[in-house]
């Protein structure tokens, strides 16, 4: 083997020792927590649903067939959000503390912001964006008939943070 493919093999060894869901022979695996504090954390959210203008009339209006479109995907986001752990393979269950999902209509798009809140071992993050997901899901689903050149897009978390307890 030469110097130059030793040290690629070296650098990519170290890349994958970094990042913690993938074991010392590059498989995925949990991360194990148990040795970690519980602490408070909080995540925020966000994506877009992009629309023809018409579409976001009717949802100003609540005049699609399926019905309110803005509570539905509130819902359902919240909903998605308490799943994430089940949806994601190496996502660890935790106790959510509040999850909350804000949509708001411009002039062509949903905006879609969520928080979540616990008190665990590990972030909140992945609830955070599955909550985000499944709203942009809802959002396309109700909107289908009406709309077919809607995208969903620009899903990204915008801040996590972890404070200490005591």
């Amino acid at each position: 083997m030469s110097e130059e493919q030793k040290s690629k093999q070296k650098q990519s060894q170290t890349q994958k020792a970094s990042l913690s869901h993938v074991g010392e022979k590059g498989e995925a695996r949990m991360v194990d927590v148990s040795a970690k504090p519980k602490v408070r954390r909080t995540a925020r959210a966000s994506g877009r649903v992009s629309l023809n203008p018409e579409t976001v009339e009717l949802i100003r209006k609540n005049q699609l067939s399926k019905g309110d479109v803005i509570s539905a995907a509130r819902i359902a986001g919240i909903s998605g959000g308490k799943e994430a752990s089940r949806l994601i393979p190496l996502c660890h269950p935790i106790g959510i503390d509040q999850i909350t999902v804000d949509l708001e209509l411009e002039d062509d798009a949903v905006y879609i912001e969520a928080a979540a809140v616990c008190t665990d071992k590990t972030g909140i993050e992945m609830e955070a964006l599955t909550a985000v997901s499944i709203a942009a899901l809802t959002v396309y689903d109700m909107c289908k008939a009406a709309d077919k050149e809607m995208t969903i897009g620009e899903i990204r978390l915008i801040e996590k943070t972890k404070e200490q307890l005591g």
